[in-house]
């Protein structure tokens, strides 16, 4: 004689909920399209913070642009695990320290964007830990390069 298990319906739609929105969120996280990878900026800073965290760190810039005086950025990197592969350490930046970075911008017109690479005041060039970095020249303030 074969037993039946019977499961409750509440459990079952719990656990789909959770596969079905826990997926987006996921994905969702990992999305680049607020970000115009067409149109890459250079940004010319100082550095008002250095977050090495999971699961991104965050360069905190700010950047003179035009008469109004400093414009703050905050730059979005990879996760640290990834940086230290391309050479970043926790102590890479600090607060004063000058940069140049090549980023993708947000779409919306607001001062975040993505890093691609970044050139340290001792010369040292980093990248994001990924791809192939954007080209760009270095330029002052923040400058759409064609």
């Amino acid at each position: 004689m074969r037993k039946t298990v019977r499961v409750g319906a509440l459990p079952l739609m719990a656990a789909c909920g959770v596969l079905l929105f826990g997926t987006s969120a996921v994905l969702a996280h990992h999305s680049f399209a607020m970000f115009d990878m067409s149109k890459p900026v250079t940004l010319q800073g100082v550095v008002t913070a250095f977050e090495w965290t999971n699961p991104h760190a965050y360069i905190e810039v700010d950047v003179t642009d035009g008469p109004g005086g400093p414009r703050h950025w905050s730059i979005e990197l990879g996760s640290p695990s990834i940086l230290q592969r391309a050479g970043w350490k926790f102590s890479t930046l600090k607060f004063g320290d000058k940069v140049s970075a090549v980023v993708s911008p947000l779409k919306s017109g607001e001062p975040g964007c993505l890093l691609s690479r970044v050139t340290l005041a001792d010369g040292r060039v980093l990248s994001n830990g990924g791809a192939a970095p954007a080209t760009g020249a270095p330029a002052t303030g923040a400058v759409r390069q064609p």
